[in-house]
């Protein structure tokens, strides 16, 4: 849990710092703003659209009577891509991005299900059925 949360607090900044200063440098640091801004209000922007669809079939689910699973999965991605998206940076915004849009969005989804099926399989992660 360590080497994740000092990656997450240290490395990761770092680079997104090293990022931004080597891009300022060759496009000047007020272009470089200029795309961090803008990267955050469209990736906001796109990523409440998103949500907005994601919203409608996670209520059509419901009204079919099944469960929401793959609508819920794309809500957390969703809400984990956006956060990115705001957070300044070229690296975040990748990810972000990757998170937000379908396709890419999708292939996570199938890596995060046979991820699951794994660890429900070693027994990681005990079912309970009620």
């Amino acid at each position: 849990m360590f080497p994740r949360l000092l990656l997450l607090f240290t490395i990761i900044p770092a680079i997104e710092l090293y990022l931004l200063i080597s891009v300022g440098s060759v496009i000047g640091a007020g272009y470089t703003f200029l795309i961090i801004i803008a990267t955050g209000i469209f990736g906001a922007h796109y990523a409440r659209q998103q949500g907005f669809d994601v919203m409608v079939r996670l209520q059509r689910a419901q009204r079919e009577g099944r469960m929401p699973a793959d609508e819920m999965v794309d809500g957390a991605m969703l809400l984990l891509g956006g956060a990115f998206l705001i957070t300044p940076g070229f690296l975040t915004d990748i990810v972000g991005f990757s998170l937000v849009f379908p396709p890419t969005r999708n292939a996570y989804k199938r890596r995060f299900a046979e991820w699951m099926r794994r660890k429900i399989e070693d027994g990681d992660i005990v079912v309970r059925h009620y």
